[in-house]
């Protein structure tokens, strides 16, 4: 027999009905065989309801403010709770069906982390507990999205951490395998909701889904994807929203294998276009062309955790200045804007202009390592729909391109027909 553990997102845990549906899938990978563990989220909309009831706590004011920075552990305490009501109702579900299982805690398995509470890292992770209970033929239902530090408190690890528990507890339990159950039947060519003709991926390389991730794609968290990487854990993504009868057959429910580029037989040029709209253009305008002012430019916008994305720099006329453009995400566009005006005297520029009306779109594939004209068709294709580019940046299997919000979707058809990409797998 061989383990395998499975996650269901928010959605595939959204209600009693669904938790049920969960239940029944789980139940028929042990009928097929396996020994499984579960890694479940807390139900659609509980986090966010949550986090506002830790906002509704109230700011500290006077001495409590002082001590604010070591709060955050008990909005973790909070925070974490919503995974823990999932792992109990989906063992008890199962317990229902006749099938032996038990919640196991972020702190009993125990996953270790970082002691940054809201955003902690895994940091280590004993498995003994864990496989002990899983080849005894136990069924663990474990809460993501949470783990422990050294000193015993609870910590979370951020939006969409529940994907990084999975692959994490996948890895400690030597699983063949990760399922990531979600509302969608897989990883598509793009997202099917601007263009019909996106098709499924039977599979993906981690290095693909990694870009797809990075570039705004919904379907897995980037750090879930970095870790399977890491330590080559197979990762299939699938619908949790297939009908189960008395007999279903798991194998039927397919979904995207995430896997080595090495068990990817044919190979696309480009396998997704990718587009996020959570993008915001920074100009310095008059930027002294000298050694160290770009350091002093992105070491200010580190130093307030601002990341930056797109970056180009040209020279004007004069060549003792530039113009410096750069990309950050929309919600930090202001932020970043205050801390340059603040150093505008020492940095010494002329000017500044922020544009939000700016979206990005990507084409990824390892197939652009071994062909040439990648770029030229991307630049055609945008070009026949009237569509300007601002800037671009590269990668090894991705292009990416920063063009007028309002031309999004007309970009992504464009570049989704150019590649042929609603051509896979007819």
């Amino acid at each position: 027999m061989t383990r395998l553990v499975m996650k269901f997102g928010g959605t595939s845990m959204a209600d009693l009905e669904r938790i049920r549906r969960a239940a029944r899938l789980v139940a028929a990978e042990v009928d097929a065989g396996h020994k499984v563990a579960v890694v479940v989220s807390a139900m659609a909309g509980k986090t966010n309801e949550l986090v506002a009831w830790t906002d509704g706590a109230g700011q500290p004011t006077g001495k409590a403010a002082e001590v604010h920075a070591s709060s955050d552990d008990e909005y973790d305490v909070v925070v974490a709770s919503g995974e823990q009501v999932t792992a109990g109702l989906l063992a008890m579900t199962l317990r229902n069906l006749g099938y032996p299982a038990r919640s196991m805690m972020g702190w009993q398995v125990p996953i270790k982390t970082s002691m940054l509470h809201a955003k902690a890292r895994i940091a280590d992770f004993d498995a003994d507990n864990l496989i002990n209970a899983m080849d005894s033929g136990q069924i663990v239902v474990v809460p993501g999205f949470q783990g422990v530090t050294d000193d015993g408190r609870i910590t979370t690890l951020g939006r969409g951490g529940s994907d990084t528990s999975a692959v994490a507890v996948a890895i400690a339990a030597k699983a063949i395998r990760c399922d990531i159950y979600t509302d969608v039947d897989g990883v598509y060519t793009t997202d099917p909701r601007i263009e019909n003709k996106a098709k499924r991926l039977d599979k993906i390389s981690f290095e693909e889904m990694l870009e797809m991730a990075s570039l705004g794609a919904k379907v897995l968290q980037t750090r879930s994807v970095e870790l399977a990487m890491a330590y080559r854990m197979p990762v299939r993504v699938l619908s949790s929203f297939v009908e189960p009868g008395e007999n279903l057959d798991v194998s039927s429910n397919v979904g995207t294998l995430v896997c080595d580029e090495e068990e990817i037989v044919e190979k696309h040029i480009v396998s997704g276009v990718a587009y996020s709209r959570d993008e915001a253009k920074i100009t310095l305008l008059g930027l002294p062309n000298r050694i160290g002012v770009s350091a002093a430019v992105f070491g200010r916008l580190a130093a307030a955790n601002i990341n930056v994305d797109m970056i180009v720099q040209s020279e004007k006329r004069s060549g003792d200045y530039a113009n410096q453009l750069f990309t950050v995400g929309r919600r930090d566009a202001q932020r970043a804007a205050e801390i340059m005006n603040e150093a505008k005297a020492e940095i010494g520029f002329d000017d500044l202009k922020v544009d939000e009306g700016v979206s990005k779109i990507s084409i990824v594939g390892v197939g652009m390592r071994s062909h040439t004209g990648v770029a030229e068709t991307m630049f055609r294709a945008l070009s026949e729909k009237g569509i300007n580019i601002q800037v671009i940046s590269t990668s090894e299997i991705k292009i990416s391109v920063l063009i007028d919000e309002a031309y999004t979707e007309l970009a992504v058809r464009a570049l989704h027909a150019a590649y042929g990409l609603d051509k896979i797998g007819a």
